[in-house]
């Protein structure tokens, strides 16, 4: 084998390496959802979860990496390559089609426990078909507009995050709040079953992150790679500092799922830099992005009165923001404001950030309303108050009531303790928090 072969496969094997990390994303998505919500949810989280990887995978093989990656049509879409027609690198569209599907997920939390998961699936398509696929033909296929004017994304805070974060703002406006979570001014909390599960997911996603930030090099680069590798860990852990502390500041007590988001909130920040900003530059850029997650979730929440189970707005869209900000701000590569390099990245990202916001926010409320005429966005009243377990898939997450029979048979007085603990349970099952 000569050393140019040798060179190729081993390039192929990182970007392999890669995707496989980042469709293990996936997993790390579905246990932050489904620990962050309520366990009669938890099946439904998880159908949500493997049905947007498959159908993502599909729609975007057969439409939307053509939109994406094919000649372009004005900097502005692709239009060649459909079902892969004339294309040759299949690794790269593999590990494109990863990222397609995440950007598509991250609606899946924000909409979590009240959604029709056929509505959501409709969701997917146009995500992955055609929403998502251009704002990546803008900035990565090379001759998108956004890329004429210099506009920088490494790995996808905009692309990726942004995209996903914004539709799932929108869509979660218009399906509405849970059942109980708004009501005469008052703000509730709806607390997540399982915050062990939570914390998996946490650490799956970033674990996968290293090959979502790292194989985006698209070679395995020795004076690359390391250095996007510790920017990627290093802002991570800055984001969760920076949210533990800022908790126990503003609220008291270090705060469990806002830390953990914390980690998220320093992956998304350092995305879009993460080859072009240097470590001092990383654990500040994931540093802000964990104290301005925290105030993101209760802006949200308390004064746009959008409701989003698991943070998926700030995390991905707030921080996803302030990732693509902050490369105009630290890039070392002499386009950074505080590296001598003036305002004019800085005002390119800021523009990008713009024009991705105002192009996904009117698709995805235009696909919506269209979808909405043909399917409902949300289930019943009943049907949420049941648990989408049952009224979309029929089984519980759990069946620790199983376990229980025949103590209970047995045993009249546990079962009135059981039975009394249920009803504790259920009255603390909402705290109030006023605004």
């Amino acid at each position: 084998m000569t050393n140019e072969a040798l060179e190729l496969s081993i390039n192929l094997v990182w970007v392999m390496l890669g995707a496989f990390f980042v469709f293990f994303m996936h997993a790390g998505f579905a246990m932050v959802e489904a620990g962050f919500t309520r366990s009669k949810n938890a099946v439904n989280i998880l159908m949500k979860n493997i049905l947007t990887i498959s159908i993502g995978g599909i729609v975007y093989f057969a439409v939307g990496y053509a939109i994406m990656f094919g000649d372009t049509a004005n900097g502005l879409i692709g239009t060649s390559g459909f079902a892969l027609s004339g294309v040759d690198d299949i690794a790269f569209f593999v590990f494109q089609a990863m990222f397609a599907a995440t950007c598509a997920t991250i609606i899946s939390g924000a909409v979590a426990e009240r959604t029709n998961i056929v509505a959501y699936m409709a969701l997917v398509v146009v995500m992955t078909a055609f929403i998502y696929p251009v704002v990546g033909h803008w900035i990565w296929q090379g001759d998108g507009w956004l890329t004429a004017l210099g506009f920088t994304d490494f790995a996808g805070s905009t692309v990726v995050h942004l995209t996903g974060a914004v539709g799932a703002l929108v869509v979660a406006a218009m399906v509405g709040p849970r059942v109980g979570k708004y009501a005469k001014g008052v703000v509730n909390v709806i607390p997540g079953h399982s915050i062990p599960l939570g914390a998996l997911g946490v650490f799956i996603l970033w674990l996968g992150w290293y090959g979502f930030n790292g194989a985006s090099t698209l070679a395995a680069d020795p004076s690359l790679v390391p250095g996007v590798i510790a920017n990627t860990f290093l802002a991570a852990s800055a984001g969760v500092i920076a949210t533990a502390f800022y908790t126990r500041l503003r609220y008291g007590f270090i705060d469990g799922s806002l830390t953990l988001n914390g980690a998220l909130a320093g992956l998304v920040s350092i995305t879009a830099g993460a080859a072009n900003l240097s470590i001092v530059g990383a654990i500040i850029a994931g540093a802000i992005g964990g104290f301005i997650l925290v105030e993101a979730v209760r802006f949200i929440d308390h004064k746009l009165k959008v409701d989003d189970p698991v943070g998926a707005v700030a995390v991905h869209g707030v921080a996803g923001i302030w990732g693509t900000l902050a490369v105009g701000l630290f890039d070392i590569t002499g386009g950074g404001l505080l590296y001598g390099g003036g305002a004019t990245l800085l005002g390119v990202q800021a523009l990008g950030v713009v024009a991705i916001i105002a192009w996904t926010a009117s698709t995805v409320a235009l696909s919506t309303l269209v979808i909405k005429a043909f399917i409902p966005l949300r289930v019943t009243h009943e049907e949420e108050v049941q648990g989408l377990d049952i009224a979309e898939h029929g089984a519980y997450a759990y069946e620790m009531q199983d376990t229980f029979k025949g103590v209970i048979k047995s045993n009249d007085s546990f079962a009135q303790r059981l039975t009394n603990l249920g009803k504790v349970s259920s009255s603390q099952n909402v705290q109030e928090k006023r605004i």
